[in-house]
């Protein structure tokens, strides 16, 4: 007997795929990121292009201004820095997470309850797996693209003090990498416009107290475990280290942090997006 598709309120249901690793995963991610390249060409690039402006200005008016009334600061690792290389590998974190959280909180939100994308992508043979990984991927590409014009600017000022620096780069692939698949995690919750305001209230206080514009040490001890439990910490204290040249066996658990929030994000968005369309 030949399967017969049901229908609801006139339009035919999309059969529904269960078990199995195929179910979740069909290989093919850079398809999803395929169409959103596509999609990108007829967007403004003045949009995209202005959110890498915001840790430019920062750096000018701080490091610059603010930076010849404080002078020198102390590192967590006990150098002496200026203030604006101080801030500098903070910002270049700030501007890899600020890329990648827009792209998969307010996108993947219009995508999921407006456009109705994900919706006839999971229609097809992808699975909810290969539609996480590729909208993480454009993630991605929009947090690498502010990361490196940022380090442009970090070299041209002299901030990058050390060989390490070069590493920076791949570090803030993995901090956009975690902040992405968390972020789209997130959102595949939330439900109305006013719930994505709470994405702005945790990101604010991150970037103002994750030792950003001056060291841990000034906090409260108490104060400080809250900060080192924040992701944004650990991704300014690995950048720091690499573009001061000043490493410690710390780094690597602020690289297991990050890769444990990779998983969690990508375990949240599969099963949800699954939940939403598939079962």
């Amino acid at each position: 007997m030949s399967a017969v598709t049901p229908e609801i309120d006139g339009r035919s249901e999309a059969p529904r795929r269960a078990g199995g690793v195929r179910a979740l995963w069909a290989g093919n991610p850079q398809a999803v990121l395929q169409r959103g390249l596509i999609a990108a060409r007829s967007s403004s690039w003045i949009i995209v292009v202005s959110g890498f402006f915001e840790p430019v200005f920062y750096l000018a008016s701080m490091g610059i201004g603010l930076g010849q009334l404080i002078g020198d600061v102390e590192t967590a690792q006990g150098i002496q820095v200026s203030y604006a290389a101080f801030i500098a590998p903070a910002l270049l974190a700030v501007s890899a997470m600020n890329g990648a959280i827009y792209d998969s909180t307010w996108n993947v939100f219009w995508k999921l309850h407006y456009g109705r994308l994900y919706e006839g992508m999971l229609s097809t043979s992808l699975g909810p797996l290969d539609v996480a990984l590729g909208e993480i991927m454009y993630a991605l590409l929009r947090g690498l693209l502010y990361a490196s014009g940022f380090m442009i600017i970090m070299q041209i000022a002299g901030l990058n003090l050390a060989w390490t620096a070069v590493l920076a780069i791949p570090a803030v692939l993995l901090i956009a990498f975690g902040f992405a698949s968390l972020g789209m995690a997130v959102t595949s919750y939330m439900k109305t416009f006013q719930h994505m305001d709470w994405i702005n209230f945790v990101l604010l206080p991150m970037f103002l107290f994750s030792a950003t514009f001056y060291p841990i040490t000034v906090y409260p001890e108490w104060v400080q475990q809250i900060v080192m439990a924040l992701p944004l910490w650990h991704g300014v204290e690995m950048v720091r280290q690499l573009t001061t040249g000043i490493i410690t066996p710390d780094i690597g658990w602020h690289v297991l942090y990050y890769v444990v929030m990779v998983a969690i994000g990508l375990v949240f968005t599969t099963k949800r997006l699954r939940a939403l369309f598939l079962d």
